[in-house]
Formats: C-alpha cells, sequence, structure tokens
C-alpha cells in the first residue's frame, strides 16, 4: 500500500482525504478497508523517510490542510518499485512448513491441517466472488478481485496436490 500512495503522489499531489479517495476508487471495494488513520500514518513514516515533502495549505473557507507531494528521491523509489517484478509472498512455502512439522512432531495431522486451509480458502473465495459480483463490469476494482480470486483457485489445486501426497505417506503408498 505504501508504494502505491507513494506513486499516487509522484503522479499528482495531494491531502490524506483525497489519497484515500484515489485508493478507493483503484481498489474498488478492497479499497474500503483501508482507513484514514493507516493513510496518514503512511504519509507520516513517508515523510520521515524523505520520499514525500507535506507543505500546510490555507483555505479560507475550511480548516487548513497538509498536501503531499513525492520528492525526487520518492519518485526514484516509485521508479523501482515498479519495474520490481518479484511477488512479495509466496504462499506454499510457510504452509509447506507447517505440514512437515505437523507430521514431524505428531502434533497435527498433516491431511486435516490441509481439509481446514482449503475451507479457509474456499470461505475467501466465495467472499471474493460476491464482492465481485456487486461491483460495476468494467470498474478497475474488479481487476484485483479477479486476480485474487484466480490466485485463491491455484493454491487451491495446490493443496488438492499436497493432499495426494500427504494422503500417499500416511497410507504408505508413496513411491
Amino acid at each position: 500500500m505504501r508504494e502505491a500512495m507513494l506513486a499516487m503522489l509522484a503522479k499528482e499531489p495531494a491531502h490524506g482525504y483525497e489519497l484515500r479517495q484515489r485508493l478507493i476508487q483503484a481498489l474498488g471495494p478492497i479499497g474500503e478497508v483501508v482507513n484514514s488513520g493507516q493513510i496518514y500514518v503512511t504519509l507520516q513514516r513517508l515523510e520521515k523517510a524523505g520520499l514525500v515533502r507535506g507543505v500546510q495549505v490555507e483555505q479560507s473557507t475550511a480548516p487548513d490542510k497538509r498536501v503531499y507531494e513525492a520528492t525526487p528521491e520518492g519518485r526514484e523509489h516509485v521508479a523501482g518499485w515498479l519495474l520490481d517484478a518479484s511477488w512479495p509472498k509466496v504462499a506454499p512455502t510457510e504452509f509447506h512448513l507447517k505440514l512437515v512439522a505437523a507430521a514431524a512432531t505428531g502434533l497435527a495431522d498433516p491431511v486435516a491441517l490441509i481439509d481446514a486451509q482449503r475451507r479457509e480458502l474456499l470461505r475467501r473465495l466465495r467472499d471474493v466472488q460476491r464482492l465481485a459480483e456487486s461491483e460495476p463490469a468494467g470498474g478497475d476494482g474488479v481487476l484485483i478481485l479477479e486476480g485474487s480470486a484466480l490466485r485463491l483457485q491455484a493454491d487451491i489445486r495446490w493443496l488438492e496436490a499436497c493432499e495426494q501426497r500427504w494422503s500417499a505417506r500416511s497410507t504408505g503408498s508413496e513411491s
């Protein structure tokens, strides 16, 4: 979220409320969960890091507001972020380690863990699909919801492969 906010400020300066509205527009219903406090804390951290600069702007009919803009260092940071092709989260790694630990310690059944995880992912998938159905067709928010749904479906398929492997281990039929 931090880099996305910085990128929006690199495009044009904004105060916190405007920035939150831009995030809501870009993310659709997912953006609704971003609270104003989180926006302002992130802006303060970006300012402290020297990536944005805040300027107090006087208003005649309303209280003064602080408008933020990206610094040259902030623009450089955004450029690097945009070129970074790595994925920040590799979901299967931690869960795989959980399965290995469960089997090694005997404290949990790996197949039961897989089943519980699959139920959770299916619940999340239903939630994402409901949100996508409520979005206007062609809206930017639909794209992130479709991406989330596809990622969840891929994780569910991976869990199916895990279940086959761990079920085979528990019955001793693995080669």
